[in-house]
């Protein structure tokens, strides 16, 4: 699912497979899943974003057109990745949509103090997730305008 030297319109850093899985079946089924890439924690999301480790050959400012992120994610959580995305001049500008299980109050005002352009809470239901993921889909990579980033 993933070269990594075409363009790449959707990130997604998901630990969960069952999740994940979720997520690019509901995107597929709105064809928005061509273009994305899975990372399974936030290390190797960094990577990717900033071309180091396996993700070397790869392009920087070949960024995603938005990031999901999970909260929740091995080696990097999801407040480090972010912390990272929104401090560097080349990744500032990608948004990032928080997709997570966590409610805390404290995890929703960190990220907006971080710089997250969403926050949303994981549906338990399927089709509701199923159906959340397809309009954020939507909108993300359909309806907003994202900054042109110099190449």
């Amino acid at each position: 699912m993933s070269n990594t030297m075409v363009e790449v319109e959707i990130l997604l850093v998901e630990d969960n497979p069952t999740d994940a899985e979720l997520i690019i079946r509901a995107l597929k089924k709105s064809n928005l899943a061509n273009k994305l890439v899975w990372v399974k924690d936030g290390a190797e999301a960094l990577d990717f974003l900033f071309a180091t480790g396996s993700y070397s050959g790869r392009q920087v400012t070949n960024s995603p057109k938005v990031i999901l992120l999970d909260l929740r994610l091995p080696k990097v959580d999801g407040m480090g990745v972010l912390r990272r995305v929104k401090n560097d001049e080349r990744t500032k500008s990608i948004p990032v949509v928080v997709l997570t299980s966590s409610k805390e109050d404290r995890d929703v005002a960190e990220s907006y103090q971080l710089g997250v352009n969403s926050y949303i809470s994981k549906p338990v239901e399927f089709d509701e997730f199923a159906k959340m993921v397809s309009e954020l889909g939507l909108y993300w990579l359909l309806v907003n305008h994202p900054p042109i980033v110099a190449k």
